[in-house]
């Protein structure tokens, strides 16, 4: 049975604090493992990833067959059956029209001292996509990961997707042909983002990685970061569902549920002001966790992660959820959109019952690459901005310069940094000589 907390015992703020601590990812302490991969990956290049991929993926390849050549690409995309192509479609128009309107303007202006200022923004040189593979890979995070890259401008994009003991699942390969990529590594672990962060005789290095995984995965991006830039480091999935008892029971049971199947360390949480519907919500559970094809994973989740939190009021719950800070968020009341107000973390906000996670995950447009663990409270979901950075410009005229150059003068004396005062002064003072 998941935890059940009422915001009116005693020692709720005990076991709220506990709920909240909880470390749900039962991973060994991989980074020393990690550590070696990616040294052993930038000394021997090709060789220590072909030899890797042996070894963790019993998969063998050559420098030739890293990557997916176009032939076979276009066998597996014919193996697509038409519905199945009909949805990843619709989802990558959906997806792409979302990112389109996330593009930043640049910017540039004068002051009031003549100074002309201003930004501009440009994409990522290359950057790495990383898929979880096998025959439980997902399309749709080929779709989430590649198209907002694309739309930012990024000129290169390759996928690393494993293909353990050979398989391949054909709408991870439609979906890169979809999101515009046509270079896909059947290489994975850690040894495919030391070959992205680092390059291989096969392999270029890219300047931004970005894609779940497991532990291993995890670990080597955060390793890599600062010589390539990283997404996040992704944790186990989590949904948290406020509804009040103007709901069917089922259908908030089935979006607890949604989470709950990916993996036995997930977390689903409902919030309620009705001790009655929660009631009835966990019968739904057991009922439906009956029916699943993955009900020993979900099974595990609830019991061992899930919690029902019964509050007094919908201003509880949304206090409640700021400090949960979930990666997904459905509002399931009469009136979500003043609820959504007051709530400042979350990695995706779902409004209203008719809007499931699951629309999120799949067709929905935004992104459902979201921050885990409690790291909405300082950071947002993939988007056309990961792919971006921003550059800084400034001119002066000598009308500026002579206006606020003599305070960077003194700044830099007050900072013993006598280089930078004398750059300026230099100037000021050959400006100074051409008025005379």
């Amino acid at each position: 049975m998941p935890e059940f907390l009422s915001t009116l015992d005693d020692d709720f703020e005990q076991r709220f604090a506990d709920l909240l601590g909880r470390k749900r990812e039962d991973s060994p302490e991989v980074d020393d493992v990690v550590a070696r991969i990616i040294n052993d990956v930038r000394a021997r290049g090709d060789a220590a990833v072909i030899e890797l991929t042996a070894r963790f993926d019993h998969l063998d390849l050559t420098p030739q067959t890293l990557a997916f050549s176009q032939d076979e690409i276009d066998a597996q995309c014919a193996l697509v059956e038409d519905a199945d192509r009909a949805a990843l479609e619709l989802s990558a128009r959906r997806i792409r029209a979302f990112h389109e309107r996330q593009l930043p303007r640049d910017d540039c202006w004068k002051d009031d001292t003549g100074a002309t200022l201003g930004w501009r923004w440009t994409a990522v040189s290359a950057a790495g996509l990383y898929v979880p593979g096998g025959l439980a890979s997902y399309p749709s995070s080929v779709l989430m990961n590649a198209i907002p890259a694309q739309v930012a401008g990024v000129e290169n994009l390759v996928i690393c997707a494993p293909t353990p003991g050979g398989q391949v699942n054909p709408l991870v390969l439609l979906a890169a042909r979809l999101a515009g990529v046509e270079t896909v590594y059947r290489i994975g672990g850690a040894q495919a983002i030391a070959a992205l962060a680092y390059g291989t005789q096969t392999i270029a290095r890219v300047d931004m990685i970005t894609g779940p995984g497991n532990a291993y995965v995890a670990a080597a991006k955060r390793r890599v970061f600062g010589q390539v830039g990283i997404d996040m480091i992704a944790g186990p999935s989590e949904i948290l569902v406020i509804a009040d008892r103007h709901n069917d029971p089922d259908w908030i049971a089935l979006d607890l549920l949604s989470q709950a199947e990916h993996d036995e360390s997930a977390q689903s949480i409902l919030i309620t002001n009705d001790p009655g519907f929660a009631r009835l919500v966990t019968e739904a559970v057991d009922a439906r966790l009956e029916t699943l094809e993955r009900r020993e994973i979900a099974a595990q989740s609830w019991r061992d992660n899930g919690a029902v939190i019964v509050v007094q009021n919908m201003g509880e719950a949304a206090a409640l959820a700021d400090r949960i800070a979930p990666e997904h968020l459905e509002l399931c009341v009469q009136y979500p959109d003043p609820l959504a107000e007051n709530i400042r973390h979350a990695g995706a906000i779902f409004l209203g019952n008719l809007t499931p996670e699951a629309i999120g995950d799949y067709v929905g447009g935004p992104n459902h690459v979201l921050p885990t663990a409690r790291s909405a409270r300082f950071s947002s979901g993939l988007s056309v901005l990961n792919f971006m950075k921003r550059t800084t410009l400034s001119k002066m005229s000598p009308e500026a310069l002579s206006a606020i150059g003599p305070a960077a003068e003194t700044l830099a004396i007050s900072e013993s940094l006598q280089a930078h005062g004398l750059s300026v002064r230099a100037r000021l003072d050959r400006l100074n000589a051409e008025k005379e």
